[in-house]
């Protein structure tokens, strides 16, 4: 969205491994990414966290599937992500969405006050994160997957979906 605060960046994440890493640190790491129409992947590649270079590069990646599904692949992690300190910066694995609201503000009237509400979030285990790894996130069914009216109702999905002529869903 065009609104970046910084609650919200710490609430609406699609994270593989947040921590403090630094990609500048060699000249063999690198941030990458691919988008083919499919499937939109990012890989960090031998990057090592600032302070702690000795303990080796981490490579990872998230892929991003138009389907929905998503993946969290692991090919590198030297440490346990469990001794990674959170002090400098979140370690976290996962996914979180949120959104934001501007208020009128009681106090001055011209000003407004943001309200960031994070509605869902999925936190992986990080023992879990191992070298030669994988996580896959694969979307429930929802009643937007319906494309017709006849669809809609005689689906057996349990959400009390009903068709909207106006907008066709």
């Amino acid at each position: 969205g065009d609104v970046i605060h910084r609650m919200l960046t710490a609430t609406q994440y699609v994270a593989p491994l947040m921590a403090n890493f630094n990609p500048s640190y060699s000249r063999n790491s690198t941030v990458q990414y691919l988008d083919n129409g499919t499937v939109f992947v990012v890989q960090w590649d031998k990057v090592y966290l600032q302070g702690k270079e000795d303990v080796g590069s981490f490579t990872f990646q998230a892929a991003l599937h138009s389907t929905g599904r998503i993946v969290f692949g692991y090919k590198e992690i030297p440490v346990p992500v469990l001794q990674i300190s959170a002090t400098q910066h979140p370690v976290k694995a996962g996914l979180s969405d949120a959104f934001m609201i501007l208020n009128p503000s009681p106090d001055v009237p011209e000003s407004r006050r943001r309200t960031i509400y994070e509605y869902h979030r999925v936190e992986l285990d990080t023992s879990k994160i191992t070298n030669m790894s994988a996580v896959e996130f694969t979307p429930l069914p929802t009643c937007l997957q319906h494309q017709s009216c006849e669809m809609c109702v005689t689906s057996e999905l349990t959400f009390n979906c009903s068709w909207c002529h106006v907008l066709q869903r």
